[in-house]
């Protein structure tokens, strides 16, 4: 008993010291634990859990929309990652390799995969013959390594689990309408199941994805005013087409390079989860993608027919899709109440023998923290209302957060002063790179996407005409 009530120790000050807050979160909350290996992490059950949930509404989405999984080799010949000028020096400092294999030293290194277009795009190369095969729409969940200097759980760990979407199209138009499809995949499911407002749009030349001819990103405001890319798409065109052959008979008899995409989200998602709900008492889940939905904690247990309504009100619940969990440990309901707050649960159910004689029960809402009464009879149907309610109410409550928290710059200084105050600003850019370096070293915020739709008349840094409206920001 000793070493579980260590669990409900008091965490940081999620105002006052948030990287600290985010770390005690993940750690007592059994989300993670530190890997033997710098920077890699376990995910223990409570935090697989989630990602299950992720996994499970993204794929569903993802075959709805024509796509089929697959699974490629993690090891890569280093032959393959020179092959794409812009990739290999995008991906060089991050790569691992393996040069020793079975007592003997390799022909060739192999990488262990940063990211799979590589691979892909030489199978792709035999399998793709002709327009009749066409288009090609595979995803895969796997792992990657990238081996990171600073690294903190789920939001950046040398090795990490993810999703990648990879496409080949007959031309150009189809491809840049696929990459345009699975942003707003993304988007859906970020405010859907996450209950993360994001805003979506094209990254600078700076910022987007090594090999790409254009990527677009999808930026979710966290607690503390920075920003966390929470998911990508990428048009590569044929850059990877050529580097690998990737080559298609037309319809009119002659051969064609393919036009591809890539696309992807990982287990960060899971950290933008927390930053975004999370509060002083620890997490915060969405119903959606909670592993347990809602717990029920017996009040004064051992009075005659209290755990058995509490064990019958549990399987009405199960039955009905609900995910449930009866607390029937021998800890005090207090401390009970303290676990599963910090855990995030959405809903706790405490009913007691006095609720049992009303035919009523005490339910509370991790959001708000509040309590309501509830009846026994019905109560399939409220609680799922309950969780339904809870869902929007903590989107309805991020996006409040995020549209107070965005600001405009017209200098640099007044840039410089927004993302102190811990808010995205949106100011004018000529596109020069140079410009786009001068802010990131004087506020430290990086471009994060264009502000699409809207128009800025002079560029903050060098006062030239501003060709692009840029939303800046602190990034994670």
């Amino acid at each position: 008993m000793a070493k579980d009530n260590q669990f409900v120790e008091q965490i940081a000050d999620i105002d006052a010291d948030f990287p600290r807050w985010y770390t005690d979160v993940v750690i007592k909350t059994k989300l993670v634990d530190y890997g033997p290996v710098k920077g890699t992490m376990v995910i223990r059950p409570y935090g697989y859990a989630i990602w299950e949930n992720i996994q499970k509404e993204l794929d569903a989405r993802f075959k709805a929309t024509g796509h089929e999984n697959a699974y490629f080799p993690l090891l890569i010949p280093m032959s393959f990652m020179t092959k794409e000028a812009e990739h290999v020096e995008g991906f060089a400092p991050e790569v691992a390799v393996v040069t020793h294999a079975g007592g003997e030293q390799l022909a060739e290194p192999l990488c262990i995969r940063p990211t799979s277009e590589t691979i892909i795009g030489n199978m792709y190369s035999k399998w793709i013959q002709s327009y009749r095969d066409l288009p090609v729409k595979m995803n895969q969940w796997a792992n990657v390594m990238r081996w990171e200097k600073t690294t903190r759980p789920f939001l950046r760990t040398s090795e990490f689990l993810w999703q990648e979407g990879h496409t080949v199209h007959a031309t150009e138009e189809e491809a840049e309408e696929e990459t345009q499809k699975m942003l707003a995949v993304y988007k859906e499911f970020a405010e859907t199941c996450l209950a993360i407002p994001v805003i979506t749009g094209k990254k600078t030349e700076k910022e987007k994805f090594a090999g790409a001819v254009a990527t677009y990103g999808m930026e979710a405001m966290m607690h503390d005013g920075k920003s966390l890319q929470a998911g990508t798409s990428h048009y590569l065109g044929q850059n990877f087409s050529k580097a690998f052959d990737i080559q298609f008979l037309d319809k009119d008899g002659t051969h064609k390079y393919g036009y591809t995409t890539s696309w992807g989200v990982s287990t960060r998602l899971i950290g933008a989860v927390i930053m975004t709900h999370g509060d002083k008492r620890g997490l915060v889940l969405p119903p959606v993608v909670a592993p347990t939905q809602v717990v029920i904690v017996p009040i004064a247990a051992k009075k005659p027919g209290v755990v058995e309504a509490c064990r019958a009100l549990k399987e009405k619940l199960s039955l009905a899709g609900v995910r449930v969990l009866l607390d029937e440990t021998d800890n005090s309901p207090g401390w009970k109440f303290n676990e599963w707050e910090m855990k995030g649960v959405p809903v706790r159910i405490e009913l007691g023998p006095r609720d049992l004689e009303a035919g009523k029960f005490l339910a509370f809402r991790r959001d708000e923290c509040t309590k309501e009464e509830m009846p026994i009879e019905g109560c399939v149907e409220a609680i799922k209302a309950l969780l339904s309610n809870v869902q929007s109410n903590l989107l309805e409550k991020a996006r409040e957060r995020t549209n107070r928290r965005i600001v405009y710059a017209n200098s640099v200084e007044e840039l410089l002063d927004g993302v102190e105050r811990q808010n995205f600003v949106k100011a004018g850019w000529c596109g020069c790179r140079a410009c786009e370096d001068v802010i990131k070293e004087r506020t430290a915020a990086s471009a994060r996407v264009y502000a699409e739709g809207e128009t800025a008349e002079k560029c903050i840094v060098c006062g030239k005409d501003a060709k692009h409206v840029v939303i800046f920001a602190r990034a994670y």
